[in-house]
């Protein structure tokens, strides 16, 4: 029995190529962005799992109070570490200390590399439990120890035993390799760490650490933590609350610290606070890709079901005469379901080709390596039973209803659909225009929210702009030599030294006071310092007063300060005011154009930039406009070496920087846009089919109106007007619905757009034109028949 079916399903199947070349494709199509999305979303909520104590560990967050807000951050004081260990011992397993992921120069021999890697306390690698390949980490108990990932091993060492080796760090530190642990993969938080040293070793070889007059002022370091099994998140993060705030200064008390704990599972998808309060992060884009891959399947779905019941009556006769012969009801509902789940079949087999034709773009766009596992038993259960499911939800509505025909209506040839039959079709075709609608306005929107925040001023020319990082003292001692020589040889017009990039501010400081402040107001303001030429080489144009000079000896102890900062500090003459840094007075001689630093989506930061005197991390140079950017950089590296021979030749340009700063909204964005295209088409694929289907419906009708005196734009306007209207309806019932979800995702920025008429206007038309198009062909095919050949079999 089962077997016949399948076979009948088979032979509609063959003999309905074009209907069946649309369901299968169609739903080919939507079962491809479900199988793509949900590679993408298991890639995300699975982040970090490849630690076994992903549930366990922890991450020492804090609450502080600065300039009049709460903000949090993941960075403390490097005292915490032991308190916790003294006072909270009994909730942790374990307590480790780190300084943040960053760049480092490692040598050996002649081979020199830059690559990130992180100091920090011996238990920090079983907390992570990193997967030893060689060696051991307890050699990180050792201050002149490091472990290596095994890929940056293999790049030194190449097939050799790397233990007991000495590579050097910085140019400064000799370590001896004592373990090589294996590749993080992508979706972990440490996949960029290629090795870890000790934390003591960073500690005794650091000079401000050790000047610090107060170890609990600064923020800047990490502690990660491991819960015992009894212990529990809410009641630890309660009893940790004040263990900062019970140590520090009165000043610093005043900002009201409060710890909490972060479980590693939430380190990636849950990432955002606002006010103290985790508010989501990247979970939002991973729900809304999720809903939208659903949706496209369920259009896929809507097309299935929509072409079976439009062509009920061509088998209407079918089904007479097998109730006739006593076929009951479950057994036509068994033989539509079995229709349902061949087509199904069929299109999951085309979906994973398309699925592995399209991963190499998708995972472009989505700066992914996701592949296809098919040697994961998981992976064809979840495949069975997601075809399975689609099969009954698809083929459900066309069974229940094929089978409930009348055989004595059907055989006498009085059957009739009925005027309502048609209803459930067109309320399908106005939920497949309803979503595609929606996606389309929502993709317009996300870009041109984009759009607007890369419009917004930078305060600076970021065109032709280069950042060259330096973390040896030999560049600076060189550093006006080099300036001069590459002015002169054409290569840059300008250079000059920052302790950050534009794109970034890396230190920050709480100590700055100023007439008319508030003296319950605790500040936390950014901090740039920054060489003589700065200002010339990133373009400023100043607002009020002066760069410095060195025809000033008092510029020392002056500062520069941005607008947002002039506003903060309620200056209305900025220009000669005096701040009080740390008791220290700091003259403004300057005032500049906010430059968005940070977010470009949020409202410029308050700066303060001060003369700094000694080496810094960062090298800006504009490179000269008449010469090509190649030719400058093979100028600038060569120069650079032959002065600074010990160090990488690392660069940014700063446009590029800056555009990054938009990657998740845009990476979601043309997601979003591909799904949109395939929902549209999906969409059409089934309005093609059911204006096809139509036509051949109404063919004789077609010839009766021609011999009438009917005109081809009359038959094809009475063919679309139908299908006209549904879209219509549908764009009725999308725009107030993307407005509320697009004006709910817009108000989370501070700089952002407004939601324009025109979108609407503009996805409308298209919409219209897009359906004319698709229906037209069928519309006029039908009307230019020879009404002599549709009339003459009555």
């Amino acid at each position: 029995m089962i077997l016949n079916y399948f076979k009948i399903a088979f032979r509609n199947i063959l003999k309905h190529k074009g209907y069946s070349f649309i369901n299968i494709f169609g739903l080919a199509t939507g079962m491809a962005v479900a199988i793509l999305i949900g590679l993408w979303v298991f890639d995300e909520v699975s982040f970090d799992t490849y630690h076994k104590n992903q549930n366990s560990v922890m991450q020492i967050m804090q609450n502080l109070t600065n300039n009049g807000k709460k903000t949090t951050q993941p960075y403390v004081p490097y005292p915490l570490a032991d308190e916790l260990r003294r006072s909270y011992g009994s909730d942790f397993k374990s307590v480790a200390l780190t300084t943040g992921v960053g760049s480092h120069l490692l040598t050996l021999g002649n081979n020199k590399l830059s690559k990130q890697g992180i100091f920090a306390e011996p238990q920090f690698a079983d907390m992570l439990t990193l997967k030893m390949i060689k060696g051991s980490s307890e050699g990180l108990k050792e201050p002149g120890s490091v472990i290596l990932s095994a890929s940056l091993s293999s790049v030194f060492f190449g097939n050799e035993d790397p233990l007991n080796k000495i590579i050097k760090i910085n140019n400064e530190l000799d370590l001896k390799v004592t373990g090589v642990y294996e590749d993080l993969p992508e979706n972990t938080t440490f996949h960029d760490m290629a090795f870890v040293a000790p934390w003591a070793l960073y500690f005794n070889n650091t000079d401000w650490i050790k000047k610090e007059d107060d170890p609990w002022r600064p923020n800047a370091f990490q502690i990660y933590a491991q819960l015992t099994d009894k212990a529990e998140v809410e009641k630890v993060s309660f009893k940790i609350k004040n263990a900062k705030l019970n140590k520090v200064n009165e000043y610093l008390a005043r900002k009201k610290p409060e710890l909490f704990l972060l479980p590693m599972s939430r380190w990636h998808l849950y990432s955002e606070f606002k006010d103290g309060v985790n508010t989501g992060g990247k979970i939002e884009y991973v729900r809304l890709i999720g809903i939208i891959s659903i949706f496209v399947l369920i259009l896929a779905c809507i097309n299935f079901m929509n072409l079976s019941t439009a062509r009920s009556e061509k088998r209407a006769k079918e089904v007479g005469i097998r109730k006739a012969i006593g076929s009951l009801r479950t057994q036509l509902i068994g033989q539509f379901l079995s229709e349902s789940m061949v087509v199904v079949g069929m299109a999951f087999i085309i979906s994973l080709l398309l699925v592995q034709l399209s991963l190499p773009f998708f995972n472009d766009i989505a700066s992914k390596h996701l592949t296809i596992p098919f040697g994961n038993v998981i992976f064809w259960l979840v495949g069975i039973t997601f075809c399975l499911l689609i099969g009954l939800i698809s083929g459900s509505y066309p069974a229940l209803y094929l089978s409930s025909f009348q055989p004595i209506k059907v055989l006498k040839g009085t059957f009739k659909a009925g005027r309502f039959a048609a209803v459930p079709r067109k309320v399908l075709v106005v939920i497949q225009f309803a979503v595609s609608v929606t996606l389309v306005i929502g993709t317009i929107i996300v870009f041109k929210q984009i759009q607007y925040a890369k419009n917004r001023p930078i305060g600076y020319n970021a065109n032709g702009l280069i950042s060259i990082s330096v973390s040896t003292p030999e560049f600076h001692k060189h550093q006006e030599a080099i300036r001069r020589e590459l002015i002169q040889s054409g290569a840059v017009t300008e250079m000059a030294e920052a302790s950050n990039p534009t794109t970034a501010f890396w230190g920050t400081t709480g100590g700055i006071e100023w007439r008319g402040k508030d003296p319950s107001l605790t500040t936390d303001l950014p901090i740039t310092g920054i060489s003589y030429n700065y200002a010339q080489v990133i373009g400023w144009k100043f607002k009020e007063g002066r760069n410095f000079s060195e025809d000033f000896a008092s510029d020392s102890s002056a500062v520069i300060i941005n607008e947002a900062a002039a506003r903060f500090m309620g200056f209305k003459k900025p220009v000669g005011e005096v701040l009080k840094w740390f008791g220290r007075p700091a003259t403004v001689i300057g005032v500049v154009p906010d430059m968005v630093v940070n977010s470009p989506y949020e409202a410029a930061n308050p700066i303060v930039y001060f003369l700094s005197n000694t080496a810094e991390n960062i090298v800006l140079a504009r490179i000269n406009p008449s010469v090509s950017a190649s030719t400058a950089v093979e100028k600038l590296e060569a120069t650079f070496k032959r002065f600074n021979p010990t160090e990488p030749f690392e660069y940014r340009f700063a446009d590029e920087d800056f555009n990054k700063k938009f990657a998740d909204e845009e990476r979601v964005g043309k997601i979003a846009t591909s799904f949109a295209i395939l929902a549209i088409l999906i969409s059409c694929l089934g309005l093609f089919g059911l204006a096809s289907f139509m036509a051949e419906q109404r063919t004789k009708e077609i010839g009766v109106r021609k011999v009438l005196g009917a005109t081809v734009f009359g038959l094809w306007q009475l063919l679309s007007k139908d299908f006209v209207m549904l879209v219509v309806i549908s764009i009725v019932i999308a725009t107030p619905v993307a407005y509320y979800f697009m004006n709910q995702w817009i108000a989370k920025f501070t700089v952002k757009t407004d939601i324009s008429w025109w979108v609407f206007a503009i996805t409308a038309l298209g919409a219209v034109l897009i359906t004319l198009l698709t229906v037209s062909y069928q519309a006029i095919k039908a009307a230019l028949m020879n009404p002599v050949k549709t009339l003459k079999t009555d």
